[in-house]
């Protein structure tokens, strides 16, 4: 499995490639609009479609990406969760065997032995009562453990809405920058037709 700092670089080399193609996309048409070819700016507006496209399908990926990670680690830390508590029921029921085997061995002499069976009784019950308080404390670990997943998962959610808006963002800019230069493009022909006619009036 790669290490998580591998795996941030990764996802960083990622995010900064799908901002490059939106930037690369925004400059694009910024660069073709001054020409007036309606052509060129057709095939501007097409490129930089695509490369939003590719761009959006990058941060899907990173985000089913980050989505199975968090799956992956929530998994394995119930995995680990079940094997202790396995190891712990067997060493507990090995413990309950061994006290009964005993208790059983000494039932012949109760009359010599009852002094010492009710010792071992306080033991058990002791052991118990560990138990009980072993287990409260596996419980009370594993929700504060189930918490902070779901905290994580909350704030990974909340950066990924944050980058959508952000891509979202750098979008509506690039269609406010193409929209200003369209208005400046009109601009400058009606100041030519203002220029035509004082010419020839």
């Amino acid at each position: 499995m790669a290490s998580p700092n591998a795996r941030r670089r990764q996802r960083s080399t990622r995010f900064a490639v799908a901002t490059a193609l939106i930037v690369a996309s925004g400059l694009l048409i910024a660069a073709t609009v001054p020409t007036g070819s309606f052509v060129a700016v057709a095939v501007a507006a097409s490129v930089a479609v695509l490369l939003g496209a590719a761009a959006l399908r990058i941060a899907h990926s990173e985000l089913m990406t980050t989505r199975r990670d968090a799956a992956s680690d929530r998994a394995t830390q119930a995995k680990e969760f079940t094997a202790l508590s396995a190891r712990r029921a067997e060493e507990n029921a090995e413990f309950v065997t061994s006290m009964t085997s005993r208790l059983a061995d000494r039932d012949a002499a109760l009359d010599a032995r009852e002094v010492a069976i009710r010792e071992l009784e306080e033991a058990v019950s002791l052991a118990q009562s560990k138990v009980v308080e072993l287990t409260r404390k596996a419980t009370a670990e594993s929700r504060r453990a189930d918490t902070a997943v779901a905290e994580r998962d909350t704030a990974r959610s909340k950066a990924g809405a944050a980058e959508e808006r952000a891509a979202e963002a750098i979008v509506r800019l690039a269609e406010l920058e193409h929209e200003l230069d369209v208005v400046r493009a009109e601009l400058t022909a009606w100041e030519q037709t203002a220029v035509n006619l004082r010419k020839h009036a």
